[in-house]
């Protein structure tokens, strides 16, 4: 098995056999160390030709901002067959868990999955019908660079417009952040979150006040391994760490 890094301990040891072989190839976005992408394309494709049964275990749902475009080539590639499992993906799994309803009735008609992780992904037209539509908007892997999104916003006067920041969301260490775009850089200028954390911005947000069934943990440990203490400095496909279960 292959799995990522926001896989939680608790899932990988009660439904993970003991037989198995557990293969930590974690990603972390700018962060620590991240398992080259094509090391895990050969390790598929390795441990497939050798006849064994292969799960790529990822957190969320595999469609949604992930790598399983590269992998399902490699494995199309080798003429391997193979079988999606849907999961639930960050949006909705951080949504249910802080009370915030994306597409409630009166509030929005259509939410959009996206991610600014690097300040040139998303162009300045885009940005501006970000900020004039009434869709919600969740961004995933965004937290690092949330000045930079609320900066955007502002700039196409939508300064009104609620944001939640979700960190580490459906977790005991789950905590919910809600301010504003106009009184973001008062509140939360520069703050640190901690990984992962999920953006909504949106009217959907003030929601969270009245809905909110799950108080903050206030905890400010990291629930996921780092990728350094699960992967030893994985740089080289031959470093990645395997755990054997048997």
């Amino acid at each position: 098995m292959l799995t990522d890094r926001l896989v939680s301990d608790e899932i990988l040891n009660r439904y993970i056999s003991a037989e198995a072989e557990l293969i930590y190839v974690g990603k972390q976005c700018r962060r620590g160390y991240s398992t080259p992408q094509q090391s895990i394309n050969e390790l598929l494709v390795q441990y497939a030709l050798e006849g064994k049964l292969v799960v790529r275990l990822k957190g969320g749902d595999v469609s949604v901002f992930s790598n399983i475009l590269d992998e399902l080539q490699a494995l199309t590639k080798k003429n391997i067959p193979y079988e999606i499992v849907p999961g639930i993906t960050a949006a909705v799994g951080a949504a249910a868990f802080a009370g915030i309803p994306l597409t409630a009735r009166g509030y929005a008609t259509g939410v959009r999955f996206l991610t600014a992780y690097a300040s040139d992904i998303i162009s300045d037209h885009y940005w501006k019908e970000l900020a004039e539509t009434d869709d919600t908007l969740v961004f995933y892997m965004s937290s690092e660079t949330l000045d930079h999104v609320v900066e955007q916003l502002t700039a196409e006067n939508a300064s009104d417009k609620l944001l939640a920041v979700i960190e580490q969301a459906t977790t005991p260490f789950q905590n919910v952040v809600v301010s504003s775009l106009k009184k973001y850089h008062e509140e939360l200028r520069e703050k640190k979150f901690i990984s992962p954390s999920l953006v909504i911005i949106g009217k959907v947000v003030a929601l969270h006040k009245q809905f909110a069934w799950l108080s903050n943990s206030n905890n400010k440990e990291s629930y996921f391994k780092p990728v350094e203490s699960l992967t030893n400095i994985i740089t080289n496909p031959e470093k990645i760490l395997h755990v054997s279960r048997a």
